[in-house]
């Protein structure tokens, strides 16, 4: 009778620790479930916040003058206008020393992109002359830079991201490099001019915020057609990064780099982050790029845009926004099945 006491003892001991123990475990589990909530919705709050501080409006409202009606990024079609201005001192403004414009294709998830040499000769509104794209950021700012890429590819543009280079350095260096496919060896000067600081390899390789600056910005070798090309490799591999989940505990740092060197018109942090639909077309970005020819007037450089070149474009960014075959934008007071029609 004793040994069986005791052993009966022994069992009930056994199993409050093993209740403890799947106890403590749920607790562990819980708190751990906790922490990565709460600093989930801290970072959630501190992008919004950030996303708010920097969120500039155009002139001309959250309306593109190509649209009867304001998008919406989690039901629509949408387009974004990318712009890396040539400044480091804590402005965004400046010549624009990349332009990628990109549309978002919302029912087959996909994602184009078409860069835009800087030197391409075109007319800006309210200017006399034609002039170099990149000129129109520095003459009237985003709205102007806007417009005038409006009226060039007859696209509406319905967001803009404008970012200086240090935001550029900035990021990169925050999610730990960037990956590239050089196509050929070259080098590169640094942002004070001091000629081959930094020397590209050919092939796959991951550079550092300058190596990534020097990637994109080189021309000498190659000429616009191929730097056009590495921008927008670099936009899709940052694109990449930041959707990474191995990331996350970098959005914090990534936000405070971009909040002295970025401004945008997404509004809030929830039109940002409807951008995560397209995670899984990343890999499957269709680029494309102006081709034309180099050409002289009065002296100065100047990039003639192929027409043919340039109505395929305007055709192929067009058809991925539906906007010429039932591709009004969804009226939000219907459901996101019904659309308008044009």
């Amino acid at each position: 009778m004793a040994r069986e006491q005791t052993r009966s003892l022994r069992l009930e001991r056994k199993r409050r620790r093993k209740k403890r123990i799947i106890v403590s475990m749920i607790t562990l589990a819980s708190l751990a479930f906790i922490a990565v909530g709460v600093g989930l919705a801290y970072t959630i709050y501190q992008a919004d916040q950030i996303t708010r501080d920097t969120d500039v409006q155009l002139d001309r409202g959250t309306v593109s003058k190509q649209r009867d009606v304001e998008v919406d990024p989690s039901i629509d079609n949408i387009s974004v206008l990318f712009l890396g201005v040539d400044n480091r001192d804590g402005q965004v403004s400046g010549i624009s020393d990349a332009i990628v414009l990109a549309t978002f294709n919302h029912r087959e998830q996909s994602v184009k992109m078409l860069s835009i040499p800087r030197d391409s000769y075109v007319s800006i509104p309210g200017r006399e002359a034609r002039d170099k794209i990149n000129h129109a950021h520095s003459f009237g700012g985003t709205d102007l830079a806007v417009e005038t890429v409006e009226n060039f590819i007859d696209v509406p543009v319905d967001y803009y991201m404008t970012l200086n280079f240090q935001a550029f350095i900035d990021i990169v260096n925050t999610f730990g490099g960037v990956d590239v496919d050089a196509s050929h060896a070259f080098s590169e000067q640094d942002a004070d001019g001091n000629p081959d600081a930094y020397h590209i390899q050919a092939g796959e390789q991951t550079l550092t915020g300058e190596e990534a600056l020097a990637y994109v910005r080189h021309r000498k070798s190659d000429g616009d057609l191929a730097r056009g090309e590495r921008q927008t490799e670099v936009i899709q591999a940052l694109i990449e990064e930041a959707t990474s989940v191995s990331n996350l505990s970098n959005y914090s740092q990534a936000f405070q780099d971009l909040q002295n060197n970025m401004k945008h018109n997404f509004g809030s942090f929830n039109n940002i982050s409807a951008f995560h639909n397209y995670v899984t077309s990343l890999d499957d970005i269709e680029r494309h790029q102006l081709e034309g020819e180099g050409t002289y007037v009065n002296g100065v450089f100047y990039f003639d845009v192929d027409d043919t070149s340039l109505a395929n474009s305007r055709i192929a960014l067009r058809n991925h926004l539906e906007l010429d075959h039932d591709s009004t934008p969804m009226d939000h007071t219907e459901t996101a099945g019904e659309k308008q029609n044009d």
